[in-house]
């Protein structure tokens, strides 16, 4: 349960500035990542967005999520992106001509979405919305649309029956360009033709790595986004510790919904269990001490080691000999040893690294967030700390920008980004 908290001295400044680039970001239904940059819903973001709401303005917590949850297909299935139809069409590419969900019988028929998933933060999100009865009437009312993604993720994501979850696209792991996708995406044998308009584009990729991931959503989505596609034929797959690191999180987090409406905790229990151990048999690797992406289609562990390697943290049975050596790799020089404003996308001794390159160096908020909720559950003051601090001396000194340089804290991106506004209302309220 949090309530309203409101920080003292000058700190203040900063919670007032936060709170004003989630007014100014807020639509009316929904709170959109950058002002002209990111004109739709991302559900990602829109997580991110709830966490910081909930100290703030519970009121549009419930709404920011209750939005992203319009969204939902019939078969449980929530999207990346929630399109505004109110927009022009070449707002943002791509767009839904690219998706095409209107023409999907399970897509819902109010709104249009994208056909890809985003790390499932969202059970987590929504505890976080529970103040009493009030909160528990909410989340009586969102338990079974949650309820119904998670069982869309275990019988359709789950490609190979080990209890892990796959992304069929390097967008929905949230580090659309990170170097851990460079081996399986340049396993990728698209047609020559390009599928990516000619126009500027919106994002980090262009020329022939944005024809690649505009040709795997167009498989995905000429598929009709089956799962015997996803299963059997869909070209890139790929287990993210950070993704299912998520979804660990956020079983545990339905489990405590159930509990509270009255449902059976059980199952969403027992998941999480099997996640856990898939977690320690498959993606963690013993010789180098960090959990590693595994690649379905090429059968083997990815090299490059980024910033997803400490998702598990969101894992409270995580064993105190792999905590240790996460904590660790964490401190070192590969990351938050080596950068004044932890934690870089991708180990800096990396030869992928680049600090300004989107998700291949730069340190992001919400990554930064997510380690330190996981370095709070594991009882890691000491992490804890250095990220919390970290992060908030980022946007003093930047402002509330889309990323940032990890060793002198410039601010890149784009300007007044709502999750990194909204995870600073929840660092300072945190306290």
């Amino acid at each position: 349960m949090f309530r309203d908290v409101r920080p003292i001295g000058d700190e203040t400044a900063l919670w007032d500035a936060a709170a004003r680039v989630l007014d100014a970001n807020w639509t009316g239904r929904a709170t959109v990542p950058s002002p002209g940059l990111y004109p739709h819903q991302w559900g990602w973001d829109s997580l991110f967005v709830a966490l910081g709401l909930a100290r703030h303005r519970r009121d549009r917590a419930e709404r920011e999520l209750l939005s992203l949850f319009a969204g939902q297909w019939s078969d449980g299935f929530v999207p990346h992106i929630v399109f505004n139809d109110d927009l022009p069409r070449d707002a943002y590419y791509p767009g839904p001509e690219l998706w095409r969900s209107a023409a999907d019988p399970r897509a819902p028929h109010a709104v249009r979405t994208s056909g890809l998933i985003n790390p499932p933060l969202h059970a987590l999100a929504a505890l976080r919305l529970y103040d009493g009865e009030r909160g528990r009437s909410f989340l009586a009312r969102l338990y079974p649309a949650l309820a119904a993604h998670h069982r869309y993720l275990a019988s359709v994501r789950d490609l190979d029956d080990s209890g892990l979850i796959a992304i069929c696209h390097p967008w929905e792991s949230g580090q659309d360009n990170s170097p851990a996708w460079d081996r399986p995406l340049g396993d990728l044998r698209p047609p020559p033709a390009a599928y990516a308009p000619s126009h500027p584009l919106h994002g980090p990729a262009t020329g022939e790595d944005h024809d690649r991931y505009a040709w795997l959503a167009a498989v995905l989505r000429d598929a009709g986004y089956s799962a015997g596609h996803l299963r059997d034929e869909h070209p890139f797959a790929v287990q993210d510790p950070l993704v299912n690191g998520a979804y660990l999180a956020s079983l545990h987090a339905l489990a405590e919904i159930a509990a509270l409406v009255g449902a059976d905790p059980v199952p969403h229990r027992e998941a999480a269990e099997r996640v856990h151990a898939a977690l320690l048999e498959r993606l963690w690797d013993p010789a180098t001490g960090c959990f590693r992406a595994y690649d379905l289609r090429g059968g083997r562990p990815l090299p490059v080691v980024t910033i997803a390697t400490f998702g598990p943290l969101l894992d409270p049975d995580l064993p105190a000999p792999i905590l240790r050596r996460l904590a660790d790799l964490l401190l070192s020089s590969r990351f938050a040893g080596a950068a004044g404003y932890p934690v870089p996308a991708c180990d800096v001794q990396a030869p992928a690294f680049d600090r300004g390159g989107y998700w291949r160096g730069p340190t992001w908020i919400n990554t930064n967030w997510l380690v330190w909720h996981g370095a709070c559950l594991q009882d890691l003051p000491v992490v804890a700390d250095l990220l919390r601090g970290a992060t908030l001396r980022l946007v003093r000194q930047s402002g509330f920008r889309e990323f940032f340089d990890p060793f002198d804290g410039t601010g890149r991106g784009g300007h007044d980004h709502s999750w990194s506004a909204a995870l600073v209302l929840d660092l300072l309220g945190a306290r």
